[in-house]
């Protein structure tokens, strides 16, 4: 038995980036999936959130489509972004001074719910919007607002959870974690 702590975990930040990239698999858009994460002072989580339909609007009878002649007949005048479902679904009074990791940069609409949120950081992974109008207003107002936003560079290129490597009698993931000395002696980081 190991008498030392693990000291190849992930970090906090890739671990709540990594529960919103999980939230997102939720999304049933066809096209973009984005999940969104917020976390107080504490390190708790107190919202998660992915785009999609708001309740009671069926996800079968709305449309999914990016184009159309008919605006009516698009996604973008009904679905509810992953940042403002993370607000809605707080767990928490309020979200004042939390940070929240987002997959792709807010949109100039969620960056007001942001703002009168009290949400102090945002740290985001995909900016690929980065010249579009929408954007460049979110970023006008959250840096107005002093609302901080930094893109996040993955340390590990992946995170997996593979549930058929885990013993569920012991708790074990398997393989079984390379220690330390092993990552160096066999020159790889064990997949991650």
């Amino acid at each position: 038995m190991d008498s030392e702590k693990r000291r190849d975990t992930i970090d906090w930040t890739e671990y709540f980036m990594a529960m919103a990239f999980l939230a997102a698999k939720r999304s049933k858009d066809p096209s973009t999936q984005v999940g969104a994460c917020i976390v107080n002072e504490d390190k708790r989580v107190v919202g998660i959130g992915y785009n999609g339909f708001p309740t009671g609007c069926s996800d079968d009878e709305f449309p999914w489509s990016k184009t159309s002649p008919d605006p009516l007949e698009t996604k973008y005048l009904y679905v509810c972004h992953a940042e403002v479902n993370a607000i809605l679904n707080k767990n928490s009074t309020d979200v004042k001074n939390c940070t929240m990791y987002v997959a792709l940069f807010p949109c100039n609409e969620c960056a007001k719910i942001i703002i009168q949120s009290a949400i102090r950081e945002v740290v985001y992974m995909s900016d690929k919007h980065a010249l579009k109008d929408h954007t460049i207003a979110a970023k006008r107002m959250l840096d107005a607002a002093g609302v901080k936003y930094t893109q996040y560079k993955p340390r590990h290129s992946r995170i997996v959870i593979d549930f058929t490597e885990i013993d569920w009698d012991s708790l074990n993931q398997l393989p079984a974690t390379p220690r330390k000395d092993d990552v160096t002696r066999n020159g790889h980081n064990g997949g991650c």
